[in-house]
């Protein structure tokens, strides 16, 4: 019975082993070149950030005019990452490489994003000035 027992524990362990299918790249993320305009944009709050270099931009409909703040770039595996703070919140941004909708217009974006303010979490999509949406420029 023990035997059998410790049988089982090592089929199942073998049933863990990594799969080839699983990528293993470690390289940087390089789709979005360091001198490219980053946009992003959700609805639902209505909010856009623009990212050129360190700068970036917050505009929401309580900020039309934007409020400037400072980021850092870092490149995952699989998307880009940027860190800041604005209004003396922590700021953290991820885009990822996807196709995303907006849900408000019939374009489609190159890149979904996810943005941690503080205690808030958003959620849009994302274009570049080399990597552009698809559909309508004035929806």
């Amino acid at each position: 019975m023990r035997n059998a027992l410790l049988l089982a524990v090592f089929a199942a362990l073998g049933a863990c082993a990594p799969s080839d299918s699983i990528s293993r790249d470690t390289e940087p993320y390089a789709g979005i070149a360091e001198d490219e305009k980053l946009t992003l944009l959700g609805t639902e709050p209505f909010w856009s950030i623009e990212i050129s270099g360190s700068s970036a931009d917050y505009s929401s409909p309580e900020t039309p005019d934007g409020t400037p703040f400072e980021v850092e770039r870092f490149a995952g595996n699989n998307g880009l990452g940027y860190s800041g703070e604005l209004s003396g919140r922590a700021m953290q941004i991820a885009v990822t490489p996807g196709e995303c909708s907006d849900g408000m217009s019939d374009r489609s974006y190159p890149f979904t994003v996810t943005v941690t303010w503080g205690d808030d979490t958003l959620y849009g999509c994302g274009f570049t000035n080399n990597q552009r949406f698809t559909g309508d420029e004035a929806p």
